[in-house]
């Protein structure tokens, strides 16, 4: 959750544009490239380690397919959901060339609904949902994300009306 938070947050800074550093811009970009293949790979492996689980029993549909799992299927549900957006959005970046920077950039839009779905995930599901530690993680990770959103979103309008003119 942690790697994710950083990702997500890293990119609204980008493109709300809070990351103003001389020289810095590659850098931050390399620097969420990383993170973001590191969130992904941990989602993956989540997932990966929980088709082991002796608990749960997911099985392979249950970890695969949105609604499936026998534990807690919407919640679930939408972990597995998330996740397979995430994967969509996130490595759409690598087919840019492909299906185009602007169809690129509007997928990654979504990124912010994708962290929701995530974050709701991670409250809804398992057994540590409701533990302080994790609404202290969760808590300190999503209020700079929330941030970065609201005057990310502040800001596109004003942005969109002066490329206009």
């Amino acid at each position: 959750m942690v790697l994710v938070s950083l990702s997500v947050g890293l990119g609204l800074a980008m493109s709300g544009r809070l990351v103003k550093l001389p020289g810095a811009p590659p850098r931050i970009k390399h620097l969420h490239e990383a993170i973001s293949l590191s969130a992904f790979i941990a989602v993956g492996g989540h997932g990966l380690l929980l088709l082991g689980d002796r608990y749960l029993h997911p099985g392979l549909a249950g970890v695969a397919l949105p609604f499936a799992s026998p534990v807690r299927p919407f919640w679930t549900g939408v972990g597995v959901l998330s996740g397979w957006l995430a994967a969509i959005v996130g490595l759409s970046f690598y087919a840019r060339r492909l299906i185009g920077t602007k169809v690129w950039r509007w997928l990654h839009r979504w990124t912010l609904a994708v962290y929701v779905l995530a974050v709701a995930h991670t409250l809804g599901t398992g057994t540590d949902a409701r533990s302080t530690w994790l609404g202290a993680i969760v808590t300190a990770t999503a209020a700079p994300i929330v941030f970065a959103g609201v005057y990310r979103l502040l800001t596109l309008a004003p942005r969109a009306a002066a490329e206009k003119s």
